[in-house]
Order: C-alpha cells, then sequence, then structure tokens
C-alpha cells in the first residue's frame, strides 16, 4: 500500500510567507485566522488522512461500490470513518456559520482538499461534491430553500451532487432533454436520466440533495432553456424533517478504470418532486457556480494525487538498488537507484512541479476569497477576472501533469509499480478521470482561449501579465534571482508572442486557434508556475538564515524549475504556430 505524509511544512510556509494579497489580508471576517489556528487544523487533518483515510484507498479500490437490490453500498469502512468525520466537522470547514460551518477560508480549506485526494479520493468524492452543491444553493437558493436544506448539507448528515449530462448530450448540454413540469403549489416534477453523476447513490448519508438541469415544458431549445432544480433524494417536509422517498431511483453504477470506491450513478427521475434554483432559463449559469468550483477542486486532486505518487517514488529510490552510477563509491554490488542521473531529474520535475502547484493554487485562493468577499467592487472584479482565467489552466495542467507524474512514479518502481501490491499504478488510474470530468482538459483549453482570452471588454490577460512583470522587475534587482527572473521574463515575451498570434489568427482561421488551445494553456500554465516560484524565491532568499536547509531545498527546486521545466514553452509554441492545414487536409482512411 502506498505511503503519505501531509506536506505541512510546505503548507505552513505558503501560508506564513507567501499570504501576500493585500486585499486578501483586509478581509474583516478572516482577521482571526492566523498561523496558528491554520497551523491546528492541518495538522488535525493531516492525522485524520494520514491514519483513517489513506487505508481507505486500497480498501476501496479492491471491494468497490455495489448496488445491491437498488441501493448502493460504499467499500468497507467507508460508512465508519465518514461518521467520524462529519462529527468532527470537516464538512463544514469552509462553510458559512450561519448554517453550522466554520467559516475558514480557502487558502486553509484547499490544503485540505489536497490532503484528501492524496489519501482517497474516492472517499473525498462523497463530500467534496455536496461542497459544492452547497455553494451554489448558498448563492443562488432563496431564503426559505437554504433555511430548509443547508444546515444538514454542512454538518454532513445530507450530501449534494450535480446531474448535469444525459446519454443524449456528454458534453453538450444544450441537447438535455430532462423534463420540469410545475406543479400548483410551485414546485416542479422532473423526468429524465442523468449518467456519470459521482456520488450519485450511497449508504453514509440520510438524504441526497441533487442539483438537476432540467428543461421546462416552454423552455427555448439549446442552453437558454435550461433551468436548475433541486431535487432531494428523499422528499423534505416544512418543519425539515424526512418525509416519503422521492422519485428518485439508481439504474445502475459504472464499472470503472479507477476511483473504484465511489459509486458513479445513472440515476432515473421518475416524476420527482424538485424545486427551481436562481431564475427560469438561467440554470447553467447558476450551476457555474458549482463547477467552476469543482474545476479548481479537480486540480487539486491532480496535485493531491501527484504529491502521493512522488513522495513513494522518491521513498522507493532510497531503497532499491540497481546498477553502477557513475560517480560509484560501491566496490562491490549496485547503488541506490536515487544515485542515478535519470532518477534524479525525474524526481527534481516531479518536486519543481507539485511545489509550484501548491504556490499557484495557494495564490488563487487569496484571489478567490476577494473575488467572493472584498468591498471594493473594482479589487473585487478584478480578482474575479484573475479566478476566471485560471480555472481552466488549475483544472487541465495539474491534472495532466498528475499523469504525467503518476506515471514516472511507476517507472521508477519498475516492475514492481505496475503490480498492485505497491499501490502505485492505484496512483495512475485514479488520476485518470481528472483530465476528462468537470469538462475535459480540451474543453478547459477552448474555454480558455474563445472565451476568457478574447474578451471584448477587458484585456483579463494583460492583467495577468503585468502582475507577473512586476515579480520579474522586482527581482532582477536581486543578485541571486536575477537570472532565473530574466528566464521567465524570456518565456513571457514568448507567451505575449503566442497571445498575440492567437488573437490575429481568430480573425481568419480558427481551425489554427483550435489547433493550438491546448499548447496555450500548457503555456500559461508554465508562465503561471514560473510567476509563482518566482516569488518562492524572493521569501527563500530574505528568509534563508532562518531555516537554511529548508530553503536551500526550495532554491535548487525553482533552480531545476527554472533551466528544465519551463523550456517546455518552446516546443508548445513552435508546435502551435504550425498551423491546422495540414491537420485539417488530412484524409484519414
Amino acid at each position: 500500500m502506498a505511503t503519505y505524509r501531509a506536506p505541512l511544512d510546505d503548507m505552513m510556509f505558503l501560508f506564513e510567507k507567501l499570504r501576500d494579497n493585500s486585499h486578501y489580508n483586509s478581509l474583516e471576517k478572516y482577521k482571526e485566522v492566523n498561523s496558528d489556528l491554520a497551523k491546528d487544523i492541518l495538522e488535525q487533518a493531516a492525522k485524520l488522512t494520514e491514519n483513517l483515510i489513506l487505508p481507505l484507498a486500497k480498501a476501496g479500490d479492491e471491494t468497490p461500490a455495489k448496488l445491491e437490490n437498488g441501493v448502493v453500498r460504499t467499500p468497507p469502512g467507508y460508512k465508519e470513518a465518514y461518521k467520524k468525520f462529519i462529527e468532527d466537522g470537516w464538512v463544514s470547514l469552509s462553510c458559512d456559520p450561519e448554517y453550522g460551518g466554520q467559516g475558514m477560508p480557502k487558502t486553509i480549506s484547499s490544503f485540505f482538499d489536497e490532503m484528501l485526494s492524496a489519501a482517497s479520493l474516492s472517499f473525498k468524492l462523497y463530500s467534496e461534491l455536496s461542497i459544492g452543491a452547497y455553494n451554489c444553493i448558498l448563492h443562488h437558493g432563496d431564503d426559505s430553500i437554504k433555511k430548509k436544506f443547508l444546515p444538514n448539507m454542512v454538518k454532513g448528515t445530507w450530501s449534494g451532487t450535480m446531474c448535469l449530462t444525459e446519454p443524449v448530450c456528454g458534453t453538450d448540454l444544450g441537447l438535455l432533454k430532462t423534463k420540469a413540469i410545475e406543479q400548483p403549489d410551485g414546485t416542479y416534477k422532473l423526468t429524465g436520466q442523468k449518467i456519470f453523476i459521482t456520488s450519485g447513490d450511497q449508504d453514509l448519508t440520510e438524504n441526497i440533495i441533487h442539483l438537476v438541469l432540467a428543461r421546462t415544458s416552454d423552455a427555448p431549445p439549446g442552453t437558454k432553456g435550461i433551468s436548475l432544480f433541486l431535487v432531494p433524494k428523499v422528499q423534505v417536509k416544512e418543519d425539515g424533517t424526512l418525509g416519503p422517498r422521492n422519485g428518485v431511483s439508481t439504474n445502475s453504477i459504472e464499472s470503472k478504470m479507477g476511483i473504484r470506491g465511489s459509486a458513479t450513478c445513472v440515476l432515473n427521475f421518475d416524476s420527482a418532486v424538485g424545486y427551481m434554483i436562481g431564475s427560469k432559463n438561467k440554470g447553467l449559469s447558476s450551476m457555474f457556480t458549482m463547477m467552476n468550483l469543482e474545476r479548481i477542486v479537480v486540480g487539486l486532486q491532480g496535485l493531491g494525487l501527484s504529491e502521493i505518487a512522488y513522495q513513494n517514488a522518491l521513498n522507493y529510490s532510497k531503497e532499491r538498488k540497481q546498477g553502477k552510477s557513475n560517480n560509484s563509491k560501491t566496490k562491490n554490488g549496485a547503488d541506490l537507484i536515487i544515485d542515478h542521473a535519470d532518477i534524479r531529474k525525474t524526481l527534481l520535475n516531479m518536486k519543481s512541479i507539485i511545489e509550484g502547484e501548491r504556490a499557484l493554487s495557494f495564490w488563487l485562493a487569496q484571489q478567490t476569497e476577494v473575488s467572493l468577499y472584498h468591498e471594493n467592487k473594482k479589487i473585487k472584479e478584478e480578482a474575479s477576472d484573475f479566478v476566471s482565467l485560471m480555472t481552466p489552466v488549475v483544472k487541465s495542467l495539474f491534472s495532466d501533469m498528475g499523469m504525467e507524474i503518476t506515471s514516472d512514479a511507476m517507472q521508477i518502481f519498475g516492475g514492481y509499480g505496475y503490480t498492485k501490491d505497491q499501490g502505485i499504478e492505484q496512483l495512475y488510474r485514479d488520476n485518470r478521470i481528472t483530465p476528462i470530468y468537470e469538462g475535459t482538459n480540451s474543453v478547459q483549453a477552448i474555454d480558455l482561449v474563445f472565451r476568457k482570452l478574447i474578451n471584448k471588454d477587458k484585456n483579463i490577460i494583460g492583467s495577468y501579465f503585468k502582475l507577473v512583470e512586476q515579480e520579474i522587475k522586482k527581482n532582477k534587482d536581486q543578485k541571486n534571482i536575477k537570472p532565473l527572473a530574466e528566464k521567465l521574463e524570456e518565456y513571457l515575451k514568448i507567451t505575449i508572442n503566442f497571445t498575440n498570434w492567437i488573437k490575429e489568427k481568430m480573425k481568419n482561421s480558427k481551425d489554427d486557434v483550435s489547433a493550438a488551445c491546448n499548447d496555450y494553456l500548457k503555456v500559461l500554465g508554465f508562465i503561471a508556475l514560473g510567476h509563482s516560484w518566482l516569488k518562492v524565491l524572493d521569501v527563500s532568499y530574505k528568509e534563508f538564515n532562518n531555516n537554511k536547509k529548508f530553503f536551500e531545498d526550495k532554491i535548487e527546486t525553482a533552480n531545476f524549475f527554472f533551466n528544465r521545466v519551463l523550456p517546455r514553452i518552446d516546443s508548445h509554441y513552435k508546435s502551435a504556430i504550425s498551423g491546422s492545414s495540414y491537420i485539417m487536409n488530412f484524409k484519414f482512411n
């Protein structure tokens, strides 16, 4: 079984030294959330994930969730662990105190998301969608709905899902057919089928609150005719107690490559009673509150699985002996594989990407809180723009790098990594869904380029580039950092050229743009990681004498990133600007 230790030192370093957003630091609601509180929460989270949740990964993979007589049964140990999970208040960590939550910021809860993802992604998914559903209802539900449903969701005794896709539509939600018929009492009756519903049913909670996209009888066609409905598995009486079973049933659960402990369901809605959330025909925009949060969290899933893969590969490389290294001092026998240059390069590649991603997600967590709670409308809007820009980047880059890192970890283990005994191949299988669900990574790249990059009302990408340029300028004045700041400056210029190329091609060759979207997303992602690493370097040199071992590690890891990872931008750029004619004109037999 894979082992795991939560990277508390790195998380606390970020919380204490990289909490550098003045707008975030001015938020009154988080004034009392200091380092001592953060450390206490994260230490407790580490104990939970390392001791209680981690063993569930293997249990869920070997004994998956199953459907018996219309009821989904979760894997062994899940019910007991979930009971402890909600008793200790982990579902409520970031929820509003008005509904029983603890009100912690995403600068703390995102670290917990990473830990849970590393320990057991399957188990995590049973509560993760609940937080997304909670946020959607909080922002778009009326007061009566919030009072009726949110307290039990925050407590964790009720869970939540999002029900979007159907057999007929996949990602193209404009084709969905689920119908919602209005009733005299203002409720609706929903009929249709939803597929690929994560945690669509389980035996962990008393009730499941489904958020369902559907069409009213008078809805216009396409995405403009989609409304959002809250449909409980068990109906809820006016006093908040449970009533009769609603018209929701599980048709089947998927047999999957990974996350086998999580029940991915086909759900049937047969005249199920539901309540409209938000405005009629505006359901997709309401659901995006949940979807955008989930996309960032999916990125954190990739980060968590990358971290546990790296830890196990590093530990194995310090134990496994094979071959002679170029500088071998061993007279008889083999050297440890960590002494081989290629293994060291692979491990540093993992480490530099993981720590850069964690710093980037921490920066994004601060921006998210500013976008939600700052009093100044202009500041709030700018932060919201940065979150919008970086959401597809974090979702796609972190999950794609998760595939690379879990694969490389398996490679370091060699043949043993391919067997089930070590638990490494499971990390690869579990992560494989992350580039697919919540909008495939190609969809994310298209969203980034066609919706976020090209914006007639504002130049969001230009504003972000200015942030990076400011960080470069500041660090070019520091002797130790100057060479790496200049490297980032060089690749930022390439990225700006790439951006201008896309804007020009958008006018007359959208196929060229479409063929370049994935490359552009990766280029912007590596720039964002470089931006994050510059921030880390700035602190590392200033604080060096306070913790020499820790900061020397940071400086050397950053040096690897700038010399070995950042240059990937070159190949993505050159490949993309070669155009698309030879792609679109190719005749497949």
